[in-house]
């Protein structure tokens, strides 16, 4: 492996130059050449990287190279989706089964063939079962028929909208092996690290604290693709230091931010860089103050309240964002024309409001000016998370609050915050992916296990709240399916459930030789069998 370089090689070096500065999907007249070698920042090695149990973009930015869902997102295709393991999809008119045409020749990297017996055992057994988000999406999956290998007839217990299950199809349907898992204990099977698909690459070697090596797979169902030979994935904790890299020649590519929005005027004049700021679209992140509502001061709505009112949401857009968000109304973000409603309660930056809600509380402040304290764990992921875990630390203090800031490493953030609940406040970034039903009332609903990230882990409960994510659950009319998502938004801001502060995407940054770049809504977390480097 002497082609990877080692730690402190990486963080040397940069260059300066002209500018070059992409904001739209380039197109490539160019003939796609085979071959090669593409060098990726990551920041993060998840400890389970299989996306049919953990549908999250850290797991998916590597593990959807080898691991395949039955359709993904597209600019172009039909229903904005495009085929991989299914080539068709088609709901029943009383919502209680969805019939899935799957790819033939396809084979998994050990050279089984795959059919509709995976799917079934990835449906009933990981999605429904064990799936962060998929535990919510297919509750009510009773039953995968398989009248043939490349059929398969998912059945529900209750009516379903077909319009949640095709726009599930890309984040929450990775298929794995059923010869692998069956009869193991799935949760702990060697595959979830050493993964095995039917996608473009194969899984080769993983080096905690180096790199992720993935190379071509030659079988592929596609057999024009993929074009590449090898991803490497190149592991930098530090996300500054994808900067230097990138203008050092030593990576090719950046994605989910990873250089710093501060840094973007003055990469994006570096000769050869491009920067893009779409092929995100089917990822909008939401910056979120979670709140623990098993702790007596924040289980009262007049404390959750202030802290709102201590948020100044438009400093947070222009100064940790620099311009790339928008301040949020509430829990769906405002580009879905579908879903939101901005008939929410708003609760702005007001500081006095702060103030007397918490007088009125009864959480008076001591001599010392501090009313209680807080653990405030930010999440690790991005630098505008933990750039906001310092503001908050700030904003709470000018009120009274004394949060204490808590930093992990992901693994261990994650298992603080949705398995031992060991937090008061956390700051958090959920996905919207582009229906509430998928990862965003698994936030609200209450009686979800342990263990479940990105879930509602924080003690919340509100049946009014459970039976609106219900009955929404079951709507087959998509118009009333909407209604009940709006009274949704306003029941949870209401509330206070959570603290939905903006919402914001990511740009990538790439050699410019690097092409098929972003040409998808989910580019990152997509299986790159179009993208190539020229030489």
């Amino acid at each position: 492996m002497g082609y990877l370089l080692s730690r402190r090689a990486l963080l040397a070096g940069s260059a300066s130059g002209a500018a070059l500065l992409a904001f739209s999907r380039a197109t490539w007249s160019a003939e796609p050449a085979k071959g090669g070698r593409l060098v990726v920042a990551a920041d993060s090695e998840p400890p389970n990287l299989n996306p049919a149990m953990v549908a999250s973009n850290g797991v998916f930015f590597v593990a959807s190279k080898v691991i395949e869902p039955l359709a993904e997102s597209s600019y172009e295709g039909k229903d904005g989706l495009s085929p991989r393991l299914a080539t068709a999809w088609e709901g029943s008119a009383d919502g209680k089964s969805v019939t899935l045409k799957l790819r033939e020749g396809v084979t998994w990297h050990d050279g089984k063939p795959f059919s509709s017996a995976d799917v079934a055992f990835s449906a009933l057994k990981v999605w429904k079962e064990l799936q962060n988000l998929g535990r919510v999406v297919f509750k009510q999956l009773t039953a995968v028929d398989t009248p043939d290998e490349h059929t398969a007839i998912l059945r529900f217990a209750t009516p379903t909208p077909f319009q949640l299950i095709r726009n599930a199809l890309p984040a929450l349907t990775s298929v794995v092996p059923k010869h692998i898992y069956d009869g193991t204990d799935i949760a702990k099977n060697p595959a979830n690290t050493a993964l095995i698909g039917t996608g473009p690459y194969k899984f080769a070697e993983h080096k905690p604290g180096e790199y992720y090596l993935l190379k071509r797979n030659e079988s592929y169902w596609d057999k024009e693709q993929p074009y590449l030979d090898e991803i490497v994935y190149q592991v930098l904790p530090d996300r500054a230091a994808a900067g230097n890299a990138l203008e050092a020649g030593q990576i090719d590519l950046a994605a989910f931010s990873a250089v710093p929005l501060a840094d973007l005027e003055r990469i994006g004049k570096v000769p050869g860089l491009k920067v893009y700021a779409n092929g995100y679209e089917g990822l909008t992140y939401q910056l979120v103050v979670e709140i623990n509502h098993t702790r007596k001061e924040l289980s009262d709505l007049r404390v959750r309240q202030a802290l709102a009112h201590a948020i100044d949401r438009d400093f947070v857009v222009k100064t940790i964002f620099l311009g790339y968000a928008k301040a949020s109304t509430g829990p769906v973000p405002q580009y879905d024309k579908t879903f939101y409603t901005d008939d929410v309660p708003r609760l702005a930056f007001d500081p006095a409001k702060a103030n007397a809600l918490l007088d009125a509380a009864g959480y008076k402040k001591a001599a010392d000016g501090v009313r209680f304290k807080l653990r405030l764990l930010p999440a690790p992921f991005f630098n505008e998370t933990k750039q906001f875990g310092d503001y908050l630390r700030q904003a709470l203090a000018a009120v009274g609050i004394d949060a204490e800031i808590v930093s992990n490493d992901t693994p261990a953030h994650i298992k603080a915050v949705y398995t031992d609940h060991a937090f008061d406040i956390t700051v958090g970034p959920p996905v919207y992916r582009g229906d509430p039903a998928i990862s965003t009332t698994i936030l609200f609903q209450s009686g979800l296990p342990a263990g479940v990230p990105f879930s509602n882990q924080y003690g919340y409960a509100n049946p009014a709240v459970d039976d609106l994510i219900k009955q929404a659950a079951a709507e087959l009319d998509e118009a009333k399916r909407a209604d009940l998502y709006k009274e949704f938004q306003k029941a949870v801001v209401s509330d206070v459930a959570l603290i939905n502060v903006a919402e914001f995407s990511f740009v990538t940054v790439a050699s410019d030789k690097v092409q098929n770049v972003s040409n998808n809504p989910r580019w990152a977390v997509s299986n790159w069998a179009d993208t190539w480097v020229q030489s």
